[in-house]
């Protein structure tokens, strides 16, 4: 008796963790477009100085940049999304030892792919957001 006094009137569901709206693959874009931008600015300066603190700032931005797609892809995407988008978990897998790859070097090249693969993410989170 005292059980149904106290169930739940209504039933209610989420795809995520908190309200929509929270979540944006736009955070790991720029973040990426950070590191890409240190890598370019790292080739095009030879100062010692400039070049120990620019490897710094890329570190940091490539860990922030992993952090925004893991969350993603841990608190965002659900299985009827990995379901619908089966390569998705490869995707994220992809773009996160992109972002490995980048943090641990000076070459733009790296920074580029870490930002496409955000960016096949970036298509598909939309794509979830409509449906």
């Amino acid at each position: 008796m005292l059980s149904r006094l106290f169930a739940p009137k209504v039933k209610v569901s989420a795809h995520c963790d908190l309200p929509c709206g929270v979540y944006d693959p736009a955070q790991a874009r720029i973040e990426a477009e950070s590191v890409k931008a240190v890598q370019e600015k790292y080739q095009a300066n030879e100062d010692a100085d400039f070049r120990t603190r620019a490897v710094l700032i890329k570190e940091q931005r490539a860990e922030l940049a992993k952090h925004h797609v893991s969350v993603l892809w841990s608190d965002y995407f659900k299985p009827p999304h990995f379901e619908k988008y089966p390569e998705l978990h490869q995707l994220v897998n992809d773009a996160l030892k992109a972002l490995s790859a980048a943090k641990g070097s000076n070459d733009p090249a790296t920074g580029q792919k870490a930002l496409d693969l955000i960016a096949q993410i970036d298509k598909i989170f939309w794509a979830t957001k409509k449906g």
